[in-house]
């Protein structure tokens, strides 16, 4: 219902922008595309890179590594850990 609400101000703001002035009409444009992507209009949902999580045996290295879980360092080693293959190839350079 929040959602409603903003919208409708939002709307709002496009009928005062595209009565002022006629520079202002391609602003007005622009927040009605953006209105439009918010109600699943054109645009695809866009997903993060790394939407997966953190493994298990990744996750279990940086509890016993870092003294406190969560936080940004054991959870960023934990990533890299994951993208790495496993804790077993952490720190290990690749031979070529």
């Amino acid at each position: 219902m929040a959602f409603k609400m903003k919208y409708k101000d939002l709307n709002e703001v496009v009928e005062q922008l595209r009565g002022a002035v006629k520079a202002h009409g391609k602003q007005a444009d622009t927040i009605e595309k953006h209105i439009k992507d918010m109600d699943g209009g054109s645009a695809k949902k866009q997903l993060s890179p790394m939407k997966g999580k953190i493994s298990g045996p990744c996750k279990t290295a940086a509890k016993r590594k870092f003294k406190v879980w969560p936080s940004a360092y054991a959870s960023g080693w934990g990533v890299r850990c994951t993208k790495a293959g496993g804790p077993s190839k952490m720190g290990k350079s690749k031979k070529k």
